[in-house]
């Protein structure tokens, strides 16, 4: 008896599998096999080159259930500190983002109380909000520094995001996030504060493989254009991609300034300009949309998404999971409310989850059920793709798959 050639093979799935041509690249009643924590086969049933039992050490059947690509989540502040629920209510009491941050709170807060954990009380903290998006489909994860400011800090924050990927067995990305905010210690000192992270916290933090990419925050309460172009111009020196918070309260052409380092992608991007736009196509930057915080800031200036459409820019969807602004644990709920608030389509909200996301952090290996991608699966208590941005809540994860291997996720 020959040895069968996978090791693992789903039958009678409905698969999204975001490649081809269908919509959602949808396949009825399909197969999909797995060997090594890869993707072996993909397709019908009934186009399978041999009797299921002769091609797979293990034959399992979903009995329709909906599987795609595991979720990607290509923008959080997932590692932090205390929580700003005060916040909350100081916005619904009348108090603008930006007063709040003016007045020493917003991001300065969180980073008060992230400077006064310890690395063990950092991972605590941040272990269920990891095992929260987990266990909604999130398998590829990024986390921002941020909140330290300081070498100290910032290293703490990127040394728990590195821990969590390893303990949970998900895909963990980091991005440099040192231009979030000024720090207090620097209040009127700027251009030194800038010089420390181009020059000192960076570098280390790079030498010591704790940096995937570089981001910063172009806004009029952040840091400016020539600010952001000091630090990707670092960046650049070192090998590291750029993105970048742009765009989300005015238009400061944060979204050229990253396109024009050739950036993964620009978020946030309600204020949004056509020729950003134009920048972005060409460079293939991916716009990150972050309904999460348009929905807990009450924002009404949506972004451009017809003219991102008619300059065919891919669209991310992102929870921003993060202590002020979008407290989101649920990549699909961010799914339903790209669909409800920002009009997208169920299928361009799905894309956004995961083909698109990946591209946002520049991993080729996933996003799609298709061969020789990474086996990060889903199975869904769901029939059909719009199924997944359609329910408001609740949980309708049946199986998370990670490179091949079925997990816990209770």
């Amino acid at each position: 008896m020959s040895t069968p050639r996978w090791d693992r093979l789903l039958m009678n799935a409905t698969l999204a599998t975001f490649a081809g041509d269908a919509p959602c690249g949808l396949i009825e009643r399909g197969a999909i096999a797995i060997h090594r924590g890869r993707i072996a086969w993909v397709g019908r049933v009934d186009a399978l080159p041999a009797a299921p039992d002769t091609l797979s050490a293990i034959v399992d059947s979903l009995d329709g259930a909906l599987v795609t690509p595991g979720l990607v989540d290509c923008h959080t502040h997932l590692v932090f500190a205390g929580d700003r629920a005060h916040e909350f209510d100081l916005r619904l009491n009348g108090a603008s983002y930006e007063d709040i941050a003016r007045a020493g709170g917003g991001i300065i807060s969180s980073v008060t109380a992230t400077r006064g954990a310890s690395e063990e009380q950092l991972y605590a903290q941040s272990l269920p909000r990891a095992l929260a998006l987990l266990a909604d489909g999130v398998t590829t994860l990024e986390i921002k520094s941020g909140y330290g400011l300081n070498l100290d800090g910032e290293r703490r924050m990127l040394r728990v995001a590195r821990r969590l990927g390893r303990e949970l067995g998900m895909t963990v990305r980091t991005s440099f996030l040192g231009l979030h905010a000024l720090p207090p210690e620097y209040k009127d000192r700027r251009d030194d504060y800038v010089t420390l992270v181009c020059d000192e916290i960076l570098p280390t933090l790079a030498a010591e493989k704790l940096v995937d990419a570089v981001d910063a925050f172009c806004e009029s309460i952040g840091f400016s254009h020539a600010e952001t172009r000091r630090l990707f111009e670092r960046a650049k020196q070192l090998g590291l991609p750029v993105k970048l918070h742009a765009e989300q309260l005015s238009d400061l052409h944060g979204a050229a300034l990253v396109a024009e380092y050739g950036g993964l992608s620009a978020d946030h991007l309600e204020h949004l300009s056509e020729s950003g736009i134009v920048a972005m196509a060409a460079a293939g930057t991916v716009a990150v949309l972050l309904p999460g915080a348009f929905y807990a800031l009450r924002e009404t200036k949506l972004p451009p998404v017809e003219l991102l459409r008619k300059h065919a820019v891919a669209m991310a969807i992102a929870t921003d999971c993060n202590p002020g602004t979008s407290p989101l644990l649920s990549l699909r709920l961010a799914a339903g409310m790209g669909c409800t608030l920002f009009r997208l389509t169920p299928e361009e909200a799905l894309r956004g989850v995961t083909v698109n996301a990946a591209r946002a952090l520049g991993l080729a290996d996933r996003g799609t059920l298709a061969v020789d991608q990474r086996a990060d699966l889903v199975v869904w208590n769901a029939r059909q793709p719009a199924e997944l941005c359609y329910w408001i809540g609740g949980n309708l994860v049946r199986q998370v798959w990670l490179g091949g291997e079925p997990i816990s996720t209770d």
